[in-house]
């Protein structure tokens, strides 16, 4: 038995090291950050595409923040009520008439729900569609939670245009204020970064691809050559999706994290976090049993163990098992002080894998009784056998 957690002991530190060491350098916040630009003003025309479903409280905020953008010549909402009874489409428009600029909003009714559409994907292939007859340059998918920065627009240009990339997206900052959200929100990116590490990703020469679907800007050309959003109609984890079809159709992509655009989305709550993971944990896995069984192994031996070791008593198992936690919390300091969180909190990241592992595992269940993605009233990911026709409150 000793031998075993000595084995088990020196694979998750040689994992560390190979993360911190030779994994694009995911953990590197400082260098996710957008690079400086020369830009000034942008002069091609922006078309942002917002898809909205029962909105109304921070859907003004966004479209405030998009209306006052600086140094942007042309830009243009298209915002898309997706069935809203809230009174989404008309916080939109009050937005849009105290920013004296009511011309630069178009609210689309949603239509109904086709089969074989997530909710989200249609209701942007809708605005879409309305954007493109304007013939933007570029087109801004954004969600209707996302505070841009005064200059974020401008930012996610030059990025495309001094490198060529069809598609920049940011990871915007999170709401991370209570509780819940400080012990579970850094560890989400830093765990979404560590799949998809943005430096792989800005490499033609590798597959990797990946994007943050609260805010991408991407080229109208590229998304027409990847077949449209129709080519993604399905899919839960959409922006991930968009970014590998744009990659492998030659495209270029970029991503990065930004500090200064964020989510006013807030999350109470564990279970309203515990909700937004497992709504697309099991996707992510492919629905594979397999798949599923050798994340929760990776799981434990890689976050849990160590503090497992540290309390054993042995002092072999011990040293291995410091060793393993300080390099964890090395690896994550700089997402938990980007975040805000005290020197200290870089160590609670074994506590929140332990909850994410939860999470993953009760998405699987979720699945399985034929309630997988499921958000705002719908379910969007389930078996064959298990699809079902959306009723008329879900279209």
């Amino acid at each position: 038995m000793h031998t075993i957690a000595l084995a088990a002991g020196l694979v998750s530190v040689a994992f560390w090291v190979y993360l911190l060491a030779l994994h694009g350098g995911f953990w590197k916040v400082w260098r996710l950050q957008a690079p400086d630009s020369p830009l000034s003003t942008v002069r091609v025309g922006i078309a942002v595409v917002i898809p909205a479903r029962d909105e109304a409280d921070v859907v003004g905020a966004t479209v405030r923040s998009l209306l006052e953008q600086k140094s942007v010549e042309s830009i243009h909402i298209f915002l898309v009520d997706d069935h809203s009874s809230d009174g989404t489409a008309l916080a939109a428009r009050r937005a849009a008439q105290d920013s004296s600029r009511p011309e630069s909003l178009s609210v689309i009714a949603g239509t109904g729900l086709p089969q074989g559409w997530t909710g989200k994907l249609w209701a942007v292939d809708q605005g879409v569609q309305a954007a493109l007859k304007q013939s933007p340059h570029y087109l801004l998918l954004t969600d209707a939670d996302v505070r841009h920065a005064p200059d974020n627009v401008r930012t996610l240009v030059a990025i495309a245009e001094a490198g060529n990339y069809d598609l920049v997206s940011f990871m915007v900052k999170l709401h991370c204020k209570g509780l819940a959200e400080r012990l579970l929100i850094p560890p989400f990116v830093f765990f979404f970064f560590l799949l998809y590490p943005p430096a792989w990703i800005r490499t033609r020469s590798r597959s990797t691809a990946g994007a943050a679907g609260g805010c991408i800007l991407i080229r109208p050309e590229a998304l027409e050559l990847c077949g449209g959003v129709a080519a993604i109609r399905s899919e839960i984890i959409d922006d991930c999706a968009l970014a590998r079809a744009v990659k492998q159709f030659g495209g270029q992509v970029w991503l990065g994290l930004t500090p200064t655009t964020r989510s006013e989305r807030a999350y109470g709550s564990l279970t309203e976090i515990e909700r937004m993971i497992a709504r697309t944990a099991f996707n992510q896995l492919r629905h594979s049993a397999l798949l599923l069984t050798g994340a929760v192994i990776g799981l434990l031996i890689t976050y849990l163990l160590p503090v497992a070791l540290v309390f054993s008593g042995d002092r072999t198992l011990m040293a291995f098992g410091a060793l393993g936690w300080l390099l964890m919390s090395l690896a994550y300091a700089p997402m938990a002080r980007f975040y805000g969180l005290p020197l200290l909190g870089s160590l609670s990241l074994p506590a929140s894998a332990c909850f994410y592992l939860a999470a993953t595992i009760h998405s699987a269940f979720k699945f399985w009784a034929g309630r997988g993605g499921e958000w705002k009233g719908r379910v969007q990911d389930t078996s064959a056998s298990n699809r079902k026709t959306p009723s008329s409150r879900q279209a």
